[in-house]
């Protein structure tokens, strides 16, 4: 691990700006064809799918453990879910959750700040919700950083994911 740069650089949001982007990070994620999802991705191989341009979204997972390593530029800021879900309007009219018994994010071993998000999105016509232990992250100074991501759900769901980061410069 060689990123010099501050590991306590936790990117606080309101509610509406994290809202705005777990909304975001939701329409990303649903929109990749299942061969290049960066969510089914286990090596981070996809990990750079049609990324916005003012930050850059992590995958999550479908539950398990995976291992990914990917580049990212160091003059965006991250946002990743630690523990999330989504759902249509069609389902229920209000924001589902997922109770949480453990959810924590660690960047080189120094544990990050998580907030909860819940957010109504849109794909195409259908009416969504989003919900979710968010983390974000000013943009990391060029080198190499270890992201560890875990959490469990009441109902069993679990994530256990690691990234290794390079961080480089654009």
């Amino acid at each position: 691990m060689s990123g010099t740069g501050s590991t306590d650089s936790t990117w606080a949001l309101s509610a509406k700006e994290g809202g705005g982007l777990a909304g975001r990070w939701w329409k990303w994620a649903l929109s990749a064809p299942d061969d290049v999802s960066p969510v089914r991705d286990e090596t981070g191989e996809f990990a750079d799918w049609k990324q916005p341009r003012d930050l850059w979204f992590l995958a999550g997972t479908y539950g398990g453990k995976v291992v990914r390593r990917c580049s990212v530029p160091s003059d965006r800021p991250l946002f990743f879910p630690v523990l999330n879900m989504q759902h249509t309007r069609e389902y229920s009219k209000v924001p589902q959750s997922m109770g949480v018994a453990e959810a924590s994010a660690t960047l080189n071993g120094i544990p990050l700040a998580l907030q909860e998000f819940a957010a109504p999105f849109r794909t195409g016509l259908t009416r969504r919700f989003a919900w979710g232990i968010w983390c974000g992250i000013t943009p990391l100074t060029p080198g190499e950083y270890v992201l560890e991501i875990r959490a469990e759900a009441t109902n069993g769901f679990w994530v256990d994911t690691t990234y290794h980061l390079e961080v480089t410069a654009p």
